[in-house]
């Protein structure tokens, strides 16, 4: 069974922001994960965590087991101001898992298809 990590915002968190749409579309993406037998930890950080605390919060989770796909979630690549970030996590992954597929996502509930592409993208290289 492949080990899947994904980091996204806890959309509670996000200040002004409606999170029942994208918390609905990390549930049915994660019941889709578990349905294609793929074993999802989910990382949620929080907004305010942009001091280096969501860094800490990721390098613990990317040392604490090997995963075969790495999806990085669309908040942290889309949001305005937001690109240092998506920088850093993709180079932590890569840091961290390197053997691991990084996937990025359109939103929470296609996240599965796009973790599947990426590791059969894997499979072939």
């Amino acid at each position: 069974m492949p080990n899947i990590l994904a980091i996204g915002f806890d959309p509670h968190t996000i200040p002004g922001f409606d999170p029942a749409p994208v918390a609905a579309g990390i549930e049915q993406g994660s019941k889709a994960f578990a349905e294609l037998g793929l074993a999802e930890d989910l990382l949620l950080i929080d907004f305010d965590e942009l001091d280096g605390r969501a860094q800490a919060k990721i390098v613990e989770k990317l040392k604490s087991r090997q995963y075969d796909a790495v999806l990085i979630g669309g908040g942290i690549r889309k949001g305005p101001g937001l690109l240092e970030l998506f920088q850093t996590v993709v180079n932590l992954v890569h840091w961290h898992q390197p053997d691991a597929a990084i996937a990025f996502n359109e939103s929470p509930g296609d996240s599965p298809d796009w973790v599947l592409k990426a590791l059969e993208q894997k499979r072939k290289s």
